[in-house]
């Protein structure tokens, strides 16, 4: 227990420590995390080498900060490029954990003796990652695999991040705008779905198998499969693929290879799964590709895979179309229909700019990267107060690094040429349907044909007997009388009180045998009734006035949830 509370108050002094750095003392203060004034803030630097600074810490911070860096890459709208292009280098890359660390969690994980298991299992691991690290092996029916093993107690690690962050996040919606505008606890959701799939190797052995069946007619692609029966939430045992990472193979190396055909199959294979599929592997870089002895391209570490929502699939289908086609307005008109505006969204600007951006980008010819376009129009969107989809945002970092990939394999090859060469493609993901959604149409289909002669009978009906009513709630019609009849009361009310006081003054010059102090009694008792009066009206309307507005924002609520 100690241990935790240790480990627990060190990373809330991390935190503090790397907000007060780079000048978000003011959450530290809302959220309650710790004493700003306890750490030295960071010193005044230009934005590259804040950014290079800033994802160094997180890359200490340890393998959720890594990860959230990762994913605060893609959010071109949220982070100038300088911050987004120091992020998207974070290597996650760290110490290995010991290799007998690694044969104990595999034989606490399958059941079973590591001898019992595998032919041979080397300790030495191929390479070591922030949540795990990989170690080569021969199953015992001599089959050459690699074997994935997740590190010790980092799910700990990961949860107790997490709740600091939840923290942080609270606060920041609560107390800023930066947190208000682009929705922390939204960000923050979406990261927990995405460190909690890759946390889980039995979804990575999913999306093996899943992408497997999607390159199979790719003759120059290649998915290695996993092993079922080897393979827990801990442990996952794929293939070995033998071959160079593409980023290993400089370009000499590339002199041996034929890099056309696998740069045309990887990039239609990539709008397919994900205009067609809705199916998205966020981290498609080149170094998570080995190039093998026979030519073809092997895909590994698909634990980032995310998917597309049909709605997304189809705005982005109309996107590449209107890059392609040079229409700037267009552009503009999808890209307001998938965002959110916020206050400050400049309609007029955000079109001009988007027109401009696609004109240049066209102007470019068979220069033009995909990805990058997107990313650009990410940032555009950030910067005119419009909030794009989470996707989208990954989508345009996913084609930017294919861009990056298939550039490496074929320096020749067009993004935007191979964009226009696959339009029937892309047409036919924005235009195609499900059997769910066909089966669903249908049934809604029969639904409005049965009903329809039986609901025009009732139509009929109503309008020959002069039934027939059309209810337009426009405003709230009975608040609207409410309130006019209270201010009709009151202005009634006050006229009678104005006229008792006037009757009363005038008759203070009278002779009168009754008096009060020397005064006519009737005049006072007439002064003395207004006066109460007049009291209780003012109490009777701050009340009333009170309640209303409560009402009002009780109804507000209730239709906004």
């Amino acid at each position: 227990m100690p241990d935790e509370q240790t480990g627990s108050l060190s990373r809330y002094r991390d935190l503090v420590r790397l907000l007060v750095r780079y000048g978000r003392s003011d959450l530290v203060t809302a959220s309650g995390l710790g004493d700003p004034d306890s750490v030295d803030p960071a010193v005044d630097r230009g934005d590259e080498a804040t950014a290079e600074s800033f994802a160094a810490d997180l890359e200490a911070m340890g393998p959720t900060w890594i990860k959230l860096g990762q994913l605060l890459s893609t959010r071109h709208d949220l982070l100038p490029p300088a911050w987004t292009q120091a992020l998207a280098r974070l290597q996650d890359r760290v110490e290995p954990f010991p290799g007998e660390q690694a044969v104990a969690i595999v034989e606490e994980e399958l059941g079973a003796r590591i001898r019992h298991l595998f032919e041979r299992f080397d300790t030495e691991p191929l390479a070591a990652a922030s949540l795990g690290q990989v170690h080569r092996a021969r199953t015992r029916s001599g089959r050459e695999v690699v074997v994935k093993v997740q590190r010790p107690d980092v799910r700990e690690v990961v949860a107790g991040d997490m709740e600091v962050l939840s923290r942080l996040a609270r606060a920041a919606d609560r107390h800023t705008d930066l947190g208000r505008r682009f929705g922390a606890q939204d960000l923050l959701e979406q990261f927990r779905r995405s460190l909690t799939g890759e946390l889980d190797y039995r979804q990575e052995a999913r999306n093996l198998r899943t992408f497997a069946e999607l390159t199979a007619g790719y003759e120059h692609l290649l998915v290695p499969a996993p092993l079922e029966d080897y393979t827990t939430s801990r442990v996952l045992t794929m293939e070995f693929v033998e071959g160079r990472k593409v980023t290993d193979t400089g370009g000499v190396g590339m002199l041996e290879v034929d890099g056309a055909p696998i740069s045309e199959e990887l990039f239609r294979a990539y709008l397919r799964m994900i205009l067609e599929e809705g199916l998205l592997h966020a981290d498609p870089h080149p170094g998570n590709m080995i190039l093998t002895a026979d030519g073809r391209l092997a895909l590994i570490d698909l634990g980032m895979v995310a998917t597309v929502p049909r709605r997304v699939q189809d705005q982005v289908v109309k996107l590449l179309i209107a890059v392609s086609d040079g229409d700037g307005e267009e552009a503009a008109r999808v890209l307001a229909g998938m965002g959110h505006p916020l206050a400050d969204y400049d309609a007029a600007r955000f079109r001009d700019d988007v027109s401009h951006l696609v004109s240049s980008a066209v102007g470019a010819g068979e220069e033009l990267d995909t990805g990058g376009v997107m990313v650009e129009l990410s940032r555009l969107s950030g910067r005119h107060g419009l909030r794009p989809p989470p996707e989208m945002a990954m989508i345009g970092k996913a084609l930017l690094n294919l861009d990056q990939a298939t550039r490496h394999l074929d320096p020749s090859f067009s993004p935007a040429a191979a964009v226009r060469r696959n339009i029937d493609q892309i047409l036919r993901g924005g235009m195609s349907v499900s059997p769910g959604s066909v089966m669903a149409a249908a049934i809604e289909a029969k639904e409005f044909t049965s009903q329809l002669p039986r609901r025009a009978n009732r139509i009929m009906d109503a309008l020959v007997d002069g039934e027939l009513t059309v209810r337009v709630d426009a405003f709230d019609e009975q608040r609207v009388l409410r309130v006019a009849q209270h201010l009709t009361t009151r202005v009634v009310v006050g006229m009678v009180l104005s006229a008792i006081i006037v009757g009363a003054a005038l008759m203070m010059g009278v002779e009168a045998a009754w008096t009060i102090f020397g005064y006519p009694a009737v005049a006072i008792v007439f002064f003395v009734v207004a006066a109460v009066a007049g009291l209780v009206l003012v109490g009777h309307t701050v009340v009333t006035d009170r309640r209303d507005a409560r009402r009002g924002r009780q109804g507000t609520s209730g239709e906004v949830r």
